[in-house]
């Protein structure tokens, strides 16, 4: 008979049957969490995707950028195009450049400084596209854990109501009541523990990705300026 209540109570804590037993509070707890976490790894295999993507296309502009190619040359042929990264910031600059010569600028110090505004808001756009999200991970990562012991609370004031409307603290019937109300805790450290390791690897990824096309901004701003200091020498010789 003892080994009967044994199977019965193994059976009773298998993470379905927890699942099931566990009062409307719990389950929708556990739900969002797991659709948390569902939603977290979408997350982190489209970044991971998408910063890989980033990383190739730094790597072929540099190479061309750098190749020889003439700067009007590279503008014609990505103009037209759906920039990101460092072509993104070279478009932006180049469009400034030509506006304001057609539109006869006269100070060069107003040109440089329109054209670094340019770079610098193309930059802003490209690190807010590839940060979107990132803060839900951040969300999930430090809120998971204490949503999970709200359903573990609430879990484990049912299973001492339970308990005293049984009177009885046998193993079966108190058992159920604390797994069901723990399965809450775990799951949300299930979703938390790899939204903050993600958040932490993710966020530095693109912050090294900032600091390339910064540099890149920075080197192509000098370029420029140097252009506009001979264009201005011209004018006045």
């Amino acid at each position: 008979m003892e080994n009967i209540a044994l199977a019965d109570t193994g059976a009773q804590l298998s993470i379905w049957a927890l699942f099931w037993q566990a009062g409307w509070v719990v389950k929708l707890v556990m739900l969002g969490l797991l659709g948390a976490s569902i939603w977290t790894w979408a997350i982190i295999f489209d970044k991971v995707v998408s910063y890989n993507r980033m990383r190739a296309a730094l790597n072929r502009f540099e190479q061309t950028f750098w190749s020889g190619q003439s700067l009007e040359e590279l503008y014609r042929t990505l103009a037209d195009r759906k920039t990101t990264g460092m072509g993104a910031i070279f478009v932006a600059a180049m469009r400034e450049w030509k506006k304001s010569f057609e539109k006869g600028a006269r100070s060069p110090h107003g040109l440089q400084t329109r054209i670094d505004r340019a770079m610098d808001l193309a930059l802003t756009r490209e690190m807010e596209r590839m940060e979107s999200r990132l803060g839900f991970l951040a969300t999930i990562g430090s809120a998971a854990p204490f949503i999970g012991l709200f359903g573990t609370v609430v879990g484990i004031m049912t299973s001492f109501q339970a308990i005293a409307g049984s009177k009885s603290t046998n193993l079966a019937v108190v058992a159920p009541g604390i797994a069901e109300a723990l399965l809450a805790t775990a799951i949300g450290l299930l979703a938390a523990i790899p939204a903050v390791i993600a958040y932490n690897k993710l966020s530095s990824d693109a912050g090294k990705i900032a600091g390339r096309m910064e540099g890149f901004a920075d080197e192509f701003s000098a370029i420029l300026s140097r252009q506009i200091d001979e264009k201005s020498m011209a004018k006045a010789a």
